[in-house]
């Protein structure tokens, strides 16, 4: 008969092993995700989904769900702080970049929302398409400064963030596509981070 004591320590010692394996399979994810996408940095993608609200108890397909979550946010915010922008006294050529950023993000808006619906659905070939839009609206935006000299942009950390984000979803997007034919023909070759998915 176990007693007490020992049947409370079988309780707790997985228990202690939780954070261990979320922090594997944040770490493994961002490993493969850098590796197969030279945008995406592996220390700006670790830090990013830890620190994310569900993150610890979620497998591959949760983490790009979150990083699609934390694109949703900084898409958000960042449009926001433009409108802010546009409220303070700047010269005509930063307004005008301004308002061109406002409607870029106006549209990725939109964009990460549908691509939300289309992930749940998996529907990643729609997903990646529409977060891939967004990619580019904070590309566009930032390129809109750096076309003037003497002009810095107000926006380059928040376009950096969308950007890396947005580049952690699609790499995440590609390894669960790569999974989802594997399920479908299981006679391809397995690539070296499908242990990752199942």
């Amino acid at each position: 008969m176990i007693s007490p004591s020992c049947s409370l320590s079988l309780f707790i010692f997985p228990l202690l092993f939780l954070p261990i394996l979320a922090q594997t399979i944040i770490h493994g994810t961002c490993k493969v995700c850098s590796q197969q996408d030279p945008i995406v940095n592996y220390q700006f993608c670790t830090t990013s989904l830890e620190a994310a609200s569900g993150s610890h108890h979620a497998d591959v397909r949760g983490l790009g769900r979150i990083s699609i979550q934390l694109t949703n946010q900084n898409v958000s915010d960042t449009r926001g702080h433009i409108k802010t922008l546009l409220k303070k006294k700047y010269s005509s050529s930063i307004k005008m970049r301004l308002n061109d950023c406002f409607e870029l993000y106006s549209d990725a808006v939109t964009d990460i929302k549908h691509a939300t619906r289309s992930y749940k659905s998996k529907r990643y070939d729609e997903a990646n398409m529409l977060i891939s839009s967004v990619m580019d609206a904070a590309t566009t935006c930032e390129n809109g400064f750096k076309e003037k000299r003497n002009i810095v942009s107000p926006l380059t950390k928040r376009n950096n963030a969308t950007f890396e984000l947005s580049g952690i979803g699609l790499s995440i997007i590609h390894i669960l596509r790569d999974a989802t034919k594997l399920e479908q023909n299981p006679l391809h070759e397995k690539p070296h981070y499908f242990r990752l998915v199942v």
